[in-house]
């Protein structure tokens, strides 16, 4: 029979995993989605590096850019989430999320909220279904700090050729399920019970708080580059 704490841990884990997939697709509180996130960077980009459009095309601006646009924004969306992600108080106005079932200290959650939407946003601008179930793991996989190849030749899958979203699709359910359980934890020891001890620290005044947002930005480019490595440009 399962210990107390064994169900309290997998509730978790249950927890992080439905709350990553509720970010990247609908946000949560104040915090946009992935998609609107991304659309309203790419809005900003440069005339010039935008593609010549035909009449009434109606397509998204992710595919009325160039490449070298997308990287860009892509780059500054991983700035923006670091300098979000040091910032005390960036989650206030969460409202009801604050309140879910399980609670987590607001720079844990609001951590876990900004990787979130930033790995789905660098999966929606490299051209990959965030609605599809295979991605949605490799998304959580990123707000982990992991990477796929890594991940696949821990449960025994060999890759022989370069990750694509065909490549991802592929990935049979029963390995995206066992993916998935070991993701699941991952995002524990990352937003959960290690990450107590920056909660405490940054309760120390001036030197403990520089510390915490230190760290948070740190662990946020960690995500980032993460992202990138799980869903490369399609050349």
């Amino acid at each position: 029979m399962p210990e107390h704490g064994e169900d309290d841990s997998n509730a978790m884990v249950r927890f992080f995993q439905n709350l990553v997939v509720r970010v990247t697709k609908d946000g949560v509180g104040p915090i946009t989605g992935s998609i609107p996130y991304a659309e309203a960077r790419l809005a900003k980009v440069d005339p010039a590096m935008r593609r010549p459009a035909a009449e009434g095309d109606s397509s998204s601006l992710r595919d009325q850019v160039t490449e070298d646009a997308i990287e860009r924004v892509i780059d500054r969306l991983i700035k923006e989430s670091m300098a979000a992600s040091s910032t005390n108080g960036f989650v206030t106005g969460l409202g009801g999320f604050m309140t879910m079932p399980i609670t987590l200290p607001a720079n844990v959650a609001g951590a876990l909220v900004i990787n979130a939407r930033l790995v789905g946003s660098i999966a929606y601008l490299r051209g990959y279904d965030i609605a599809d179930p295979h991605v949605q793991t490799v998304i959580t996989l990123a707000t982990a700090g992991g990477t796929l190849a890594s991940t696949l030749h821990g449960v025994g899958v060999k890759i022989g050729t370069k990750l694509t979203a065909q490549a991802i699709k592929a990935i049979p359910m029963a390995v995206i399920h066992r993916i998935n359980a070991r993701v699941g934890f991952m995002l524990l020891a990352k937003y959960g019970t290690q990450r107590s001890v920056l909660t405490l620290a940054k309760g120390i005044p001036i030197a403990g708080g520089v510390v915490g947002a230190g760290v948070d930005a740190t662990f946020t480019a960690l995500v980032g580059r993460a992202a990138k490595a799980n869903f490369p440009a399609h050349l």
